[in-house]
C-alpha cells in the first residue's frame, strides 16, 4: 500500500522560508509524477509545484515562480518543496501528490501559516 506523509510545515514570518518533505512507502511505478498542492481556508485546493520522475521537468504556480523550488530523491523516495520568500497568501495546507498513471496518491497535508 502506497502512502505519503509529509513533514516540515508550521509558524513562520513573511519573508522567511521553509522546506517541505515528503515520504513515500510502497511499491510505485518507477515512471510517476510528483507534485505539492495546496488549500487555503475557504479555497479549493490548487496545484503549487510539480516535477517528473526524472526531475527533467518542473512545473510551478504563477503565484510561487521564483520562490518555491521542488525537488526529489528517488533513491530515498523523497520529494521536497523549499519555499522562500513567504507571504501570508501562502498560509494554507500543503498536500504531497504522487501520479504513477494507475492511481492518483495523496498525503494528510502540513499546515504552513505565514504571519505578517
Amino acid at each position: 500500500q502506497v502512502q505519503l506523509v509529509e513533514s516540515g510545515g508550521g509558524l513562520v514570518q513573511a519573508g522567511g522560508s521553509l522546506r517541505l518533505s515528503c515520504a513515500v512507502s510502497g511499491s510505485i511505478f518507477s515512471f510517476n509524477v510528483m507534485g505539492w498542492y495546496r488549500q487555503a481556508p475557504g479555497k479549493q485546493r490548487e496545484l503549487a509545484a510539480v516535477i517528473s520522475s526524472g526531475s527533467s521537468l518542473v512545473s510551478y504556480a504563477d503565484s510561487v515562480k521564483g520562490r518555491f523550488t521542488i525537488s526529489r530523491d528517488n533513491a530515498k523516495k523523497m520529494v521536497y518543496l523549499q519555499m522562500n520568500s513567504l507571504k501570508p497568501e501562502d498560509t494554507a495546507v500543503y498536500y504531497c501528490n504522487l501520479n504513477d498513471g494507475r492511481m492518483n496518491y495523496w498525503g494528510k497535508g502540513t499546515l504552513v501559516t505565514v504571519s505578517s
